[in-house]
């Protein structure tokens, strides 16, 4: 796309009134564009619209007006998590507009060199880590995009003697064209938003977009031990440095297994083991690769290891992974509510030595959730399912042999539902146990987001 301050006096359609589409529009209006903020909620559930109205944009709420979409319009920019398939969307590429989400359009702006952090799984931590690292290098990062501040709003103030340091998912990534990240880090690809993106071929290539545009200049950092991830590394053009779980790494970063040291490998036959992983602060070889990736950009950047180590060993982890609530009797109570797919539920499944009550379910993607019945056999002890692929799961629980089954199927609402799973698990429960909110699911059949899954769940452990 074009600089938005190219579009003064054009008309760019914002679709979505969340975060990233206030900050969008704002900053059309600010460059001179005509701009309508289109969102399908009804005005009482749009409490954005009011002030941007007041900075004279045109804001539609309640539905998608057949009018909206015409010849006349330069841009579209949509919120990530509004599918292709609906009608705007559709209409505009018909038509041949050009149809961007945020990251395109903060790109544009962006005088800091980025480090883009995409995956399925690990994302938040990994750009947490980085950003600390860098932080404590003295390096200026600003963290944005799916934590942090927008990036449209961002991306203006930085200057050249900052990082940005950005979370991407696949939805933002799939609407871009230019964007350059000076490191882009693919953590690794599982099966997950195949409601969204319709297949696997094409949620493996809106994630491989992060490295199109990059040059020989820059740094493609991917997880050597993932099939899709290797694979793509035909297609890269950036100098690629890899990390490892598994293999031991000429040049890259990567886990001994013999020793149990973090290893950072230049390439030029020196080997340099930077910490532990026994002394990190988070537990899970889960963990230990997030370290891994998030090392990996740190070392690119020229942070030292004795910083990297410092900030692993103080890190505590991140709110809704793997986030110890309480212990009550004996019993411990952990908030994993980021885990949205089976992957994810799996590796922080596998964290723990004791016996397990899993509370599970959501939204339903179509999957059999197959791959959970080895866990489940070896793990599991009890099991509270929820949402809309409660009977899936318990079925899957069934076929493990976990006698323990409860499903919710009276809730009033969330809260409630999030408040019964919890009184179950805690009734199945002995001391010495783990219960584990681990849903394997995302969470929008019932909650806003795993933000707020995690939090009714956090407070009704607090209720106990």
């Amino acid at each position: 796309m074009n600089h938005p301050r190219e579009y003064r006096g054009l008309e760019v359609i914002v679709l979505g009134l969340a975060r990233s589409g206030v900050a969008a529009a704002k900053l059309f209006h600010q460059k001179g564009a005509l701009v309508t903020v289109n969102d399908k909620k009804e005005r009482s559930a749009c409490p954005e619209a009011d002030e941007l109205e007041a900075l004279g944009i045109s804001v539609v709420c309640g539905y998608h007006p057949d009018s909206l979409v015409h010849a006349g319009i330069a841009l579209v920019v949509k919120n990530p998590g509004i599918p292709y398939s609906v009608e705007p969307i559709r209409k505009a590429l018909e038509l041949g507009i050009e149809v961007v989400t945020e990251v395109e359009v903060a790109y544009q702006f962006c005088e800091a060199p980025i480090i883009g952090i995409t995956g399925s799984n690990g994302k938040t931590t990994t750009t947490t880590l980085i950003g600390l690292m860098l932080d404590e290098a003295g390096l200026s990062p600003v963290v944005a995009g799916n934590i942090g501040r927008a990036l449209t709003e961002a991306a203006p103030e930085v200057t050249a003697e900052n990082w940005m340091v950005v979370e991407l998912s696949s939805f933002q990534l799939k609407g871009t064209t230019s964007f350059r990240p000076k490191m882009a880090l693919l953590l690794n690809v599982y099966e997950t938003h195949l409601d969204y993106h319709g297949s696997m071929d094409d949620y493996i290539a809106s994630k491989a977009k992060i490295f199109a545009n990059q040059t020989e200049a820059d740094t493609a950092i991917l997880n050597w031990d993932d099939a899709v991830c290797r694979s793509l590394i035909p297609t890269i053009r950036a100098k690629v440095f890899p990390f490892s779980m598994k293999e031991i790494l000429a040049y890259g970063v990567y886990f001994d297994e013999n020793t149990g040291a973090l290893i950072y490998a230049n390439g030029e036959d020196q080997a340099v083991p930077f910490m532990r992983a026994s002394e990190m602060g988070i537990p899970g070889s889960f963990n230990v690769e997030n370290a891994l990736a998030a090392a990996a950009a740190a070392f690119t950047a020229g942070v030292s290891p004795e910083i990297i180590a410092n900030v692993l060993r103080s890190f505590q982890g991140v709110e809704h992974r793997l986030e110890l609530v309480k212990e009550l009797s004996g019993v411990t109570f952990y908030n994993n509510s980021k885990a949205t797919n089976a992957a994810a539920s799996i590796k922080s499944i596998e964290v723990f030595d004791q016996k397990i009550i899993l509370i599970a379910g959501g939204l339903d993607r179509g999957s059999d959730y197959m791959e959970l019945l080895p866990v489940f056999r070896e793990r599991i002890k009890g099991i509270v399912t929820l949402g809309q692929t409660k009977e899936k799961i318990a079925h899957i629980a069934e076929l493990a042999g976990i006698s323990r089954r409860q499903t919710v199927d009276t809730a009033k609402d969330a809260a409630d539902a999030v408040s019964q799973a919890v009184q179950l698990a805690w009734q199945m429960s002995e001391p010495g146990d783990i219960v584990l909110l681990s849903p394997a699911c995302a969470s929008w059949d019932m909650f806003p987001s795993y933000e707020d899954r995690g939090r009714m769940f956090k407070e009704s452990v607090h209720n106990l």
